[in-house]
């Protein structure tokens, strides 16, 4: 089974039509006052020096261009990984997969690199791919595009399934059985259904009812006027934005003798108008921990003076997995992909995280629960595999 997480402030800036494609989301943090301050990480030169003690890594991620701010922010916190852990064993090249991802990644390897961190959209990973797999160098890739994870290629961004995988498990802890979804016409809603129905089946109840709707406001509310209708439920799963799930929520609350238990999704993650809306309080929905995160940006914005993209958290996780590798890898060698597939997983700012034998991430979640004013931690994350 296919596994997705997505995380906080996920649709700051970017459509939630956009997420539906899956490859060219790009999480985005809190607003900056001023633009993303640069790294000294080392650009490619035509001859990088050698190296008999350092591994090489390449970081391929956009330096210029529509997403350039995104791939800075990464690329700064692959820098304080580096800082904050005072690795001397690892070399960071930074290639600009704006002017070709292609020609990065055969750039990258042509330099002896032997491990690469990136590319940051799924719509790059092919090109990427074809010439790392002809060189036995494998791809870490910060998209969540699941269908590009494969041989020598692992998906390390957030993946929305896991959430609502980990809600439906709380929820059935908590006595629940009768499932039912609202969700959004395309992709995104059949990726939810679906996650909802093999986390159902995997640990019991059944799912009764689904409705669908095409976005707008009136639209979520007929949809919800029809489940309400239809009756037999006692949990609903929103699988839309805070905004949306509002409305949908007000009508499922609305002149019962008993209201259902309302689940949501990562998309509800950082979105302020959660805490705000009446007919959320109570509703649960899963996300990575934000623990570390809130020093994470205290420490960037000290180093860098502004604060990262959400996303940047990966990079920083990417360099702490390359370390914790690198304690049994000869410089100059492959990389010993097998290591990835540790069963104990990694530590990172995230939290816990492994990879699966189909090279796709599994992360750990805590659960949330929306009460007036605030969203507080009501299961917390496991933090070890």
């Amino acid at each position: 089974m296919k596994r997705w997480t997505f995380d906080r402030r996920t649709l700051v800036t970017v459509g939630l039509a956009a997420i539906l494609g899956a490859c060219s989301v790009i999480p985005k943090g809190a607003e900056r006052p001023r633009p993303v301050a640069t790294t000294p990480a080392p650009e490619p030169t035509e001859s990088l020096p050698s190296d008999e003690t350092r591994h090489r890594i390449a970081l391929l991620v956009p330096m210029s261009g529509q997403n350039g701010a995104v791939g800075q922010s990464i690329a700064n916190a692959t820098t304080m990984a580096l800082l904050d852990t005072n690795a001397s064993n690892l070399r960071i090249t930074t290639y600009d997969t704006a002017k070709g991802p292609e020609e990065a990644a055969r750039q990258a390897i042509a330099e002896g690199n032997k491990l690469i961190l990136g590319p940051l959209l799924g719509s790059n990973i092919p090109s990427v791919v074809a010439p790392a797999q002809a060189a036995d160098v494998p791809v870490i890739s910060f998209s969540n595009d699941t269908g590009a994870a494969g041989p020598d290629v692992y998906i390390m961004g957030h993946i929305p399934e896991q959430s609502i995988m980990r809600s439906v498990q709380y929820a059935r802890n908590k006595g629940a059985r009768n499932f039912a979804i609202i969700a959004p016409d395309g992709e995104y809603g059949a990726r939810a259904e679906s996650a909802m129905r093999n986390a159902v089946a995997a640990y019991g109840g059944a799912v009764v009812w689904t409705e669908r709707f095409a976005r707008g406001n009136t639209s979520i509310v007929s949809a919800a006027e029809r489940l309400k209708a239809h009756g037999g439920y006692d949990t609903v799963l929103i699988a839309d934005g805070a905004r949306l799930a509002a409305q949908a929520a007000g009508v499922l609350k609305s002149g019962g003798a008993t209201t259902p238990q309302l689940l949501g999704t990562e998309l509800w993650s950082g979105e302020s108008s959660v805490t705000r809306a009446s007919a959320l309080r109570g509703a649960w929905f899963s996300a990575v921990s934000d623990g570390r995160y809130k020093r994470f940006v205290d420490s960037y914005e000290a180093r860098f003076g502004s604060q990262p993209y959400r996303i940047a958290t990966l990079g920083y996780d990417a360099v702490l997995l390359t370390l914790r590798v690198a304690r049994d890898w000869r410089v100059g060698r492959d990389f010993p992909q097998g290591a990835l597939r540790s069963d104990d997983g990694f530590l990172g700012l995230d939290g816990a995280f492994r990879f699966t034998r189909d090279g796709l991430v599994e992360r750990a979640f805590e659960v949330r629960e929306v009460r007036e004013g605030s969203v507080v931690v009501v299961e917390n994350a496991a933090d070890r595999f």
